[in-house]
């Protein structure tokens, strides 16, 4: 058993806070109150029955306790939006690494993308990815693909797919251009109620990917990603989502006037979800000038107005998920050249820490609020029982410093491309416990 003491509860599931002891029992809370290591000592009976005894250690043998004062207890984080890259491309990054900078960021369940190699298409990739991750200490979920091999003309047996685990379906990092088929996903994932997320990149907008059209391009002598490949894709699919009644999630968004469309459409009714990662929050395309390709992503950094109304969409509801898009790339990879280096940056160990210091210390979001977007909004439209603290319950919990800061200088994952190292951010995760086991724990 393991007690959890001291700590200033925040679920955001139902919006509580309170200073409060929180009592694990195998992978589930068991009980959430005040001074239960009394109850337990004292054998007051609501405790009676939770602690079994061998009558050889005791109490002090049975259970594990961490003093959790000036702490924060909140569920453990979810992301909607990671690139683990195994099968395929394990020199990046691969499901045991992937999960270990989950932990170290406080994060208790992912779900994994689908472009490995090869993609999970088929029942035998996912089969791999769902096994390898139940080896993790962490719950590490996987979409399969929207159509076979990524390519955007022949749809994936999705139910099978289904059945078999995918808690949701996307072809994340290609954009699928043909509106009969993303007609026909959106009906389906309708029908089997899932979610389906969408990159949206108009390639006939794009001369180079991963740095916008504008004053990056123009630094570098290039020619770049035209925000407008942004707005085409979300408005068409905004429009279909509504059509069909389909859960979409518009993915890592970052243009204002997307922003714009989906605040539209989300009066309009519907089923309609959208992420913000936190380098869209956080940085412009000032970056990819000053760090060069660790700063390449796409879709790209834009200007400050586009990261304020990623900001202003947070703040709103607009955007309700805050996702990494955790996606790791070797160091050769990108010491290329700004036209030749692949993009993506690391965003599992960072994400806490920047979502505290640039929305919650700036003032534009509560903690609550914060919580909210990284915990049970994500859960909640992947149907995961994630995401909450409440007896019986998971035993999924991060605690963190909100105070404390810390210069981000080494990684779990296997790679280090981020644009972030060196950086001294606020609020640090001092333990990440899943499945009532502790998962991470914060050196010193």
């Amino acid at each position: 058993m393991l007690l959890i003491a001291n700590a200033y509860l925040m679920n955001p599931a139902d919006g509580t806070e309170k200073y409060c002891d929180i009592l694990i029992k195998e992978n589930r809370i068991v009980k959430i109150g005040e001074r239960l290591y009394e109850g337990l000592t004292n054998g007051q009976a609501d405790m009676a029955g939770l602690l079994s005894c061998n009558g050889e250690g005791g109490l002090e043998e049975e259970l594990q306790i961490i003093d959790a004062t000036g702490l924060i207890a909140a569920p453990g984080l979810v992301d909607v939006h990671s690139h683990f890259r195994d099968p395929g491309f394990t020199y990046k990054e691969d499901i045991e690494t992937g999960a270990k900078a989950a932990a170290k960021g406080g994060y208790t369940t992912v779900v994994l993308m689908a472009n490995t190699k090869p993609a999970v298409d088929n029942e035998e990739t996912l089969s791999y990815v769902l096994e390898k991750g139940k080896t993790t200490g962490i719950h590490v979920e996987t979409c399969a693909t929207v159509t076979m091999g990524m390519q955007g003309k022949e749809m994936v047996p999705m139910e099978l797919l289904f059945e078999k685990g995918a808690v949701g379906f996307t072809d994340d990092g290609v954009p699928i251009l043909d509106e009969t088929l993303v007609r026909e996903a959106m009906l389906m994932v309708k029908k089997l109620n899932v979610p389906i997320s969408f990159h949206e990149e108009n390639p006939a907008y794009i001369k180079n990917n991963g740095v916008n059209e504008g004053k990056a391009s123009a630094y570098y002598g290039i020619g770049g990603a035209d925000r407008q490949a942004e707005i085409d894709l979300v408005g068409r699919d905004l429009e279909i989502a509504l059509e069909t009644g389909a859960c979409i999630d518009v993915q890592h968004i970052s243009t204002k006037e997307a922003v714009e469309l989906v605040r539209q459409a989300k009066k309009r009714g519907g089923d309609i979800h959208a992420e913000a990662t936190p380098h869209h929050f956080t940085l412009t395309e000032d970056a990819v000038i000053q760090y060069g390709t660790l700063a390449k992503m796409n879709p790209p950094l834009r200007e400050e107005a586009d990261r304020m109304a990623v900001i202003e969409g947070l703040k709103d509801g607009t955007i309700d998920l805050i996702a990494t898009d955790h996606a790791p790339h070797s160091k050769e990879e990108k010491d290329k050249p700004i036209t030749e280096a692949p993009s993506g940056i690391l965003g599992l160990e960072t994400a806490l820490g920047l979502s505290i210091t640039q929305l919650v210390d700036a003032g534009h979001l509560t903690m609550m609020e914060l919580l909210e977007k990284l915990t049970c909004n994500p859960a909640n439209m992947y149907h995961l029982d994630a995401g909450y603290l409440a007896e019986n319950g998971p035993a999924d919990i991060v605690l963190f410093d909100v105070n404390k800061q810390w210069t981000v200088k080494e990684y779990a994952s296997k790679s280090n491309n981020c644009p972030f190292t060196g950086w001294t951010l606020k609020g640090e995760v001092q333990y990440t416990i899943c499945s009532g086991k502790v998962v991470y724990e914060a050196k010193g």
